[in-house]
């Protein structure tokens, strides 16, 4: 997929994503999910306010997570995220890395679908409005 379809962030580690084995909790992962995610939508000016906004919803309707290896307080990462589908439905691959070292921590992806705001229903198709956010239409399609 095109490069322009990405973005990534370092995070530090704070010292309260850990657990009792002093590890970041496996469930921080996905919130590290939710920082790029945000990061790589507002690239495209299509965050969460202008989803609504534009009259559409995007929940996850799935979400994986293959976890390689553990983060621990004061580590930085880098978490990368890319747009992998966008026609029907909106998934997002992650990486989230060591960023001194560049091993793997953890990736996985989320599947978004667009829902009408205001009748609930879910579009078998991504509404015009993402592909233009995203560059892949022109605006005379």
């Amino acid at each position: 997929m095109k490069n322009e379809l990405s973005a990534e962030l370092v995070i530090e580690v704070p010292f309260y994503d850990l657990d009792p084995m002093e590890v970041v909790w496996h469930g921080n992962y996905v919130k590290y999910f939710e920082r790029v995610r945000c990061a790589l939508l507002a690239k495209f000016d299509y965050g969460y306010p202008e989803m609504k906004e534009s009259g559409y919803m995007w929940p996850i309707v799935d979400m994986r997570l293959k976890y390689v290896n553990s983060a621990s307080f004061g580590q930085k990462l880098r978490c990368k995220a890319t747009i992998v589908e966008f026609e029907n439905r909106l998934k997002i691959k992650y990486q989230i890395l060591c960023d001194e070292t560049g091993k793997r921590l953890t990736r996985g992806y989320t599947t978004q679908v667009a829902v009408d705001i205001n009748t609930r229903e879910m579009l078998l198709v991504s509404p015009e409005i993402l592909l233009k956010k995203l560059g892949v239409q022109n605006e005379n399609c």
